[in-house]
């Protein structure tokens, strides 16, 4: 296989990742008004929406430019906007659960990502007192504007609480 036909295969791979749940951002979103399905898939009807959080386009997202090292992972990391586009999407679609999920998804895009694991991990029954999981919600409030992260960690310590699921309950 030649290195143009890799590149494509690789190109290709990434265009159908980020026409559902794109690694970039929309731009001008703002200028473009909400997304509906007929925008979906953004990658393949609006690639000019999309910018990486580094500014990088899907034209720059090669495997020459990952073989040189001028892709980064903070290169390839969702945006946002982009899935703020996407819930619009989802919720034109009458997809409400979807939608929510990219919501919270976007909002987590500020909080560092060893920061996310261990708050994940956090929500792992027995392994977090129900003060832990409200300081997590105050955080993802306080410091992230995470309202729809800190609510469900609020709720989690509170279903935990009812049904002996936190550390010490076991």
């Amino acid at each position: 296989m030649s290195q143009e036909s890799i590149e494509n295969l690789v190109r290709g791979i990434l265009q159908e990742m980020n026409s559902k749940e794109t690694s970039a951002e929309v731009s001008s979103h703002s200028e473009v008004g909400v997304a509906t399905v007929a925008d979906y898939p953004i990658a393949k009807k609006h690639p000019e929406w999309i910018k990486t959080k580094t500014g990088k386009t899907l034209e720059d997202i090669t495997l020459s430019n990952v073989m040189n090292g001028s892709l980064t992972p903070d290169d390839l990391k969702i945006t946002p906007a982009i899935l703020k586009a996407q819930g619009e999407i989802a919720t034109s679609a009458g997809r409400k659960t979807i939608s929510r999920n990219f919501e919270r998804a976007a909002e987590l895009t500020v909080v560092p990502d060893e920061r996310v694991l261990a708050m994940y991990n956090a929500l792992r029954p027995y392994r977090s007192s129900k003060q832990e999981l409200l300081e997590i919600a105050d955080e993802l409030e306080n410091k992230y504007s995470a309202n729809i992260s800190a609510n469900y960690f609020r709720e989690a310590a509170n279903h935990y609480e009812k049904r002996k699921k936190l550390k010490g309950d076991n």
